[in-house]
Order: structure tokens, then sequence, then C-alpha cells
């Protein structure tokens, strides 16, 4: 044993330069060179690919390693290739090739010259590569990212639940699958399907001790506050994923204009930029990637220091594994999610068209998520727990890194309540998910209670005096603490533990820590240094709103034909002190910041500086004029006296849409000459009342001028003149 425990250490300083491994990798090659069935869960960054790298550069024969993503195969060749002098020592073997390269790789596959051949799934369905292979000396198989096998898993693939099969025709191999992800319900899963339930099986920690979790509230100024967090963090690494490519374009546009580096990353783009755009962010060319999660398997850049989640995952594997790209060489790793549930619900509606055995999965792994955002309990304890793992926050590593430890919430004392619930599940005899359980406490009904006639029992509501949310926190936390469990096979019933039976029996104190309410109607996300809350400078506000009317005297017009009110308040908000920064301001234009903007800077210029005022710059987010297309079409076609009717149309909007764009481009200063279109639809005196009505009205409000013409015109003509006038008056 000696002699083979030198040997192995020989040839990992051999071919990978390493003194030492890390982890289980020792354990992982051993089982694997002894010709044992092997299964590894490791999380991200932990070095699976070394697992079963060595063995193949060590053993007689090729080892086939199935991997799920072409891209992932190639950065893995290409790396075994920079080991060796032969080119030949690793190939791929997918529908990327042609014949004359197909035929290449067989032939240093047969001379010996291959140690390590990727495959797609779909390719060892192929019969011609089944009947190559089994002809050949095969070393081992390897199932990388494992997880594609499990439905249960976030990344199900069908062709891999065909692999068993495939791997029968070829002889009997050893097998090593490996996955970065996998809560108890998959690794059963997993090793069911591959057949390998006497497999080894080895579990590296999933604790990342380096990396700060924090679920921030999802508010309407998330723009905002992404780019204050990278301004933040400026010259490191990061990566923003969005669910959407659209979210993924938009983002990537607003943190360019805003003077950050940053590339999109989708599945839409052709492979040349995404490879283009890959190698950027690997060679720092630029800072931030905004993806979706097509981007970063198998991506090994070490540090990248922030992790934004612009929208809540589906899953938590998911979560842990994008996650798992921040920090990999140990350093710092920030990560940040926005949860709102309103992303959720629009979660579940993309679900609701699914099968529905899918929906139910799709269901449960979704309500996960819910409960890690809305949890007040240490957020790595709660998702070690999720992948059957124990954490103490006192005594583990990293117990201090996320947002509810270091800003713990409100603790009770919550004792009778949690023998209640524990009663309430042993009593309704493990029928019920989490929901239901919930219903029964709080004396609510649905189908399921129903029909195992649960609201005619005695205990039925015994919890009303506290309402579903208290309920749910408290359950999260007491399965948590091991009291419960979710039974694996039928995903999410409840099940008491013998601890939960003990607890009934002798009550101890349980502390319980409130639930998060994420309200998303405040902007409690944006803080501004002058004003915590958001809101704008009551006092400058004041000053602005005199300045307003004493300009608009000076020039003879109503004070809204100056700034709108909306448009002092982000003033109010944000204090632009210089022409370019106020031309970000809402509703203020080139156009109307050249005409009026200096004097108003000047003002908030003394006051920030009297005051003592630290503003919050990164808060004026420059727009990207993704509309401002739009807006150059409406213009142009305007100069044309092109009917209103077909500018709409020309652009799929309709009338209401239309005038609103139009509303927009008046009040920034950009002049629009409608006059050909409004003498069509009111004479010279009905335009000549509304226009004195304007100039002489303290408000531009178009309910306060029906109201005042009493039904005489219609909304949409009052809009019309109002365009007309503020055109006219103001710019």
């Amino acid at each position: 044993m000696k002699s083979n425990e030198i040997d192995i250490h020989k040839e990992l300083k051999k071919y990978f330069g390493f003194n030492q491994f890390k982890g289980l990798q020792e354990q992982v090659i051993r089982s694997l060179i002894s010709g044992k069935n092997t299964f590894v869960i490791m999380p991200t960054g932990g070095g699976k690919s070394l697992c079963y790298q060595l063995p193949a550069l060590m053993k007689e024969g090729t080892a086939i390693i199935v991997s799920p993503l072409i891209a992932l195969m190639k950065n893995q060749v290409d790396a075994i290739r920079s080991l060796s002098s032969e080119n030949g020592i690793a190939h791929v073997l997918n529908s990327s090739l042609n014949k004359t390269e197909i035929n290449q790789v067989k032939k240093d596959i047969t001379s010996g010259l291959t140690k390590l051949l990727y495959v797609a799934p779909e390719s060892l369905a192929k019969e011609e590569y089944i009947k190559f292979l089994k002809n050949i000396n095969i070393s081992f198989v390897a199932i990388d990212e494992a997880h594609c096998i499990s439905e249960w898993g976030h990344d199900f693939r069908p062709e891999y639940r065909n692999l068993k099969n495939s791997i029968k025709l070829l002889g009997n191999a050893p097998v090593i699958g490996l996955t970065a992800t996998a809560t108890p319900k998959v690794q059963e899963d997993i090793l069911k399907n591959l057949e390998m339930a006497d497999a080894n099986t080895f579990k590296a920690s999933f604790n990342r001790p380096n990396l700060y979790y924090e679920v921030r509230t999802k508010t309407k100024n998330i723009e905002s506050d992404i780019i204050r967090f990278i301004k933040q963090n400026k010259g490191k690494s990061g990566i923003i994923y969005c669910l959407s490519r659209k979210k993924v374009e938009s983002i990537a546009q607003v943190l360019q204009v805003n003077g950050i580096s940053a590339v999109p990353y989708h599945a839409g783009l052709d492979a040349k930029t995404r490879a283009k755009h890959q190698d950027m962010f690997l060679m720092e060319d630029v800072e931030v990637v905004v993806a979706t999660i097509a981007f970063g398997m198998g991506i090994d850049k070490p540090d990248v220091r922030f992790v934004i989640h612009h929208d809540i995952p589906k899953s938590l594997e998911s979560y842990y594994q994008e996650t798992g790209r921040g920090g990999r060489d140990g350093g710092e790793g920030h990560c940040l999610a926005y949860y709102s549930y309103k992303d959720v619900e629009k979660l579940e509606k993309f679900l609701s068209g699914k099968p529905v055995a899918e929906q139910e999965i799709g269901f449960a792994l979704l309500q996960e998520v819910v409960a890690y955002a809305e949890t007040s309990m240490s957020r790595r304890k709660f998702l070690l727990h999720y992948f059957g793992e124990e954490f103490d926050t006192e005594s583990g590593e990293g117990g201090d890194m996320d947002d509810n430890v270091r800003n713990p919430k409100n603790k009770i004392e919550a004792k009778d309540q949690v023998v209640k619930l524990l009663e309430m599940v042993r009593d309704t005899k493990h029928l019920y998910k989490s929901k239901e359980i919930v219903f029964a406490l709080t004396g609510k009904v649905n189908a399921m209670i129903k029909a195992h006639k649960t609201d005619t029992q005695p205990f039925f509501g015994c919890g009303s005096d506290f309402e579903e949310r208290f309920w749910m926190a408290l359950l999260r936390q007491v399965l948590v603490d091991g009291l419960l469990s979710k039974d694996i096979e039928t995903y999410g019933i409840i099940k008491i533990t013998d601890s939960g039976l003990d607890f009934i029996e002798n009550p101890k104190s349980f502390m319980m820590s409130e639930d998060h309410e994420y309200n998303e109607t405040e902007d409690e996300a944006i803080v501004t240094a002058a004003k915590s809350s958001g809101v704008a400078d009551e006092t400058l506000m004041v000053i602005l709103r005199d300045l307003r009317k004493k300009v608009a005297k000076k020039l003879g017009v109503p004070p809204f034909v100056v700034f709108q009110d909306p448009s002092l308040e982000d003033m109010s908000l944000k204090y632009p002190i210089s022409m370019d920064e106020m031309s970000n301001i809402h509703g203020v234009g080139e156009g109307k910041a050249k005409k009026y903007g200096k004097e108003f800077v000047d003002v908030i210029r003394n006051y920030v500086e009297e005051n003592d005022i630290l503003r919050p710059d990164d808060l004026v987010v420059k727009s990207t004029g993704a509309n401002s297309l739009n807006k150059l079409y409406i213009i142009q076609n305007i100069d044309r006296k092109l009917s209103l009717d077909d500018i709409a149309s020309g652009k799929g909007l309709n009338m209401e849409m239309l005038i609103k764009e139009m509303e927009q481009i008046v009040y920034s200063g950009t002049k629009l000459n409608i006059k050909y279109w409004i003498d069509e639809i009111l004479d010279d005196d009905q335009q000549e009342e509304i226009h004195e009505y304007f100039m002489e009205s303290e408000s531009d409000s178009i309910e306060e001028a029906l109201k005042e013409f009493e039904g005489e015109y219609d909304i949409n003509e009052l809009r019309l003149m109002r365009i007309k006038f503020i055109s006219e008056v103001a710019n």
C-alpha cells in the first residue's frame, strides 16, 4: 500500500504540479483506481474534475467522460492537452465534429494515445459510436454533472436518464458519478438510476465559509442599487444573473451607460460573441458579465468577488451553484440576491404550462427558494440543512457571514406553539405538506383537508390566534432544528422525528426569529446619504418650488411649464450639481436642462455645500435610451406631418401609448409641432380657450381640466392640447 501511496502523489505532482490533494480527492481516486463504482458529491470549486482526470491519465485504456455542455468539454480538453506534448491525449466526440475530425479521434483512441474522451449523452445513444467504443479498452466511465439524471435536480436532461443502458452495452467498466449539487432526494435518484447502490459515496462539506449571503427587497430602484454596489466594489470581477435574455441585455446596457465595463452573455448570442465575452471576462477586459444561467458551467475564474441575482432562481440548487462561482480562491465572495414575491409568481405562471408531475416538482423547489429568501435564521444554516448537512452557527466556520446573523431579527419564545405544531403533524397522521399543516392550525379549509375530514377534528384551528405567516416561519425553523423532517420519497410531506416526539413530552425553550416581511412598495433598498428613507429632501423641495415660481413669473408661464413636481422630487433626492446630472433627472431631457437647468443646479450646489451633504452620486442612473429609438421615430414623423394614427400603428402603439410617449418628449424639453393634427380636430376658438385655461391654471392636471370644461372636450383632446401648449410655451 505504501508504494501505491507514493505513486499516486508522484503522479499528481507529475501531471498537475500539486504537492497534495484537496479534501476528499485522494480517497475518491483510490476508490476509482481499485475498480469500484464511486459517487462524488462535491461543491462547485471543490476540485471534482481532478477526481477523474488523474485516474484517467494513470490507468490503462481510455476513460469516457460524459458531460452536458460542449463549451465545458472544450475547456477541459484544452486544460488536459496543456499537460501533455500529445494533442491526442484528450478528445471530444460530439455533434460539433466533421467526418475527418471523427476519424482522427478514432485513430488516436485505437492507437492507445487518448486517455480521456469527452462525449455528450446524446453521442452515447448513437449506435455507430457504441459499436466503436465496445471494441476499445475503457478504463472507466465518468458522469459529470450527474444531477442532470434526476428530475429533482435543477438541470434535468432526459437524455441523461438513458445513460445506464449505454454504459451496460460498453461492458463492465467501473462508473464514477460526480455532482456539485445534491439534496438527499437527488442523490438517491442518481444512485437508483445508474444502478449503483453499491457505490463508494464521498460527500464533501457544502459550506463555503468565505461567501457572504445577503437578500434585499427588489424595488423599482434596483438598477441604482446594483450600480452603487458595483461602484463600491470598483475593480472587482462580478457576475449578475437574470432569468431572461431581454433583462440581460437591458441591465448590461444600463451598466455600460453608467461607466461600468460590462458585457451580456446568453444563449441567444452567437457562439463567437459568447466566446468573446467569456474571454473578456476571464482576461479582465471587463469587470462584470450579465448573464442567464447559460453562463458559468465550467468557468474557472477564481477571483469572482460578487455574484448578484437580479431575479430569484428557480431552485436552491441553482442558487447554490451560481453563488458558488464567487470567491473560489478562498477570498471575498459577496452573494447578493434581490427578492420580490412578484418574481416567484412569474415563475409559477411559467410552470403552469408544464406537465403535472413537472409542475409539482417545480412548485416544491420554488417554495424552498421562498423559504430561504424570507427566513430570518442563519442563511448558511438553512442552505446547508437543505443539502443534508448540519451547521452550528456558533462554532461553524463562516457562521457570521450572512445578513440575518449580522442584523438579527427579534426573537420570541415559541415553546407552546412548537408543541401545537408538532402535535398537529402527529395527529393528522403525516398526510400533509407545509401548506395544509398551516391551514389546519389556522382553521382554513381546502380540498385536501376536507377529503381527510381534518376540519371536523377537535384540534382543527387550534392555532388561529396566530396568522399563517407566523406558523410558516416557525415550521421552517423547526424543520431545520430537526424536530420535523420532509419526506424524501413524497417530496414535501412533513413528518415528526423522534426528537420532535420527545419535545412534546419534555418541552423546552424555543426562541423563534420572526421572518422578513418584504414590502415592495417601499424603496427601502435605496438609502441616500441625506435621507435614509429614500424620500426627497423636504427643505430642498421648498427652496426648489420657490425658485420654480420665480422663474415662471419672470417668463410669464405657469410653474409646471418649467419643471413638473416629479422632477423637483427627483432633484431633492439626487442633488444634481452639474448640467450633465441635471439631464438625467426624471422628466428633464437635455433641452429642458439647457433652458432652465442652470439656476436650479447652482441653487442645489450651494445647498449641498452649506449643509455638508454627502451626495448619492451613483443614484443618478443614466438611462440607456432604450426608448430613444421610439422617440426619434415619433419626432421625425411629426416633422413630416404624418397622421398620429399612422405613427402609432407603425410602432404597434395605441393612441393612449403614443400620447404618453409624446408627453415624455415635450416634458423633457423637445419641441413637437402637432398643430397640423389638432387643426383637424379642434377649431381656432376651441384651441384658444384651452390654451388660455392652461396659461392661467396653477396645475397641468387633466382631471382638473376635464372638470373645468364639464365634458366639452374629451381626455385625448385635452392631452394633445397640453402637449401643444408645453411645446410652444416651454420649449
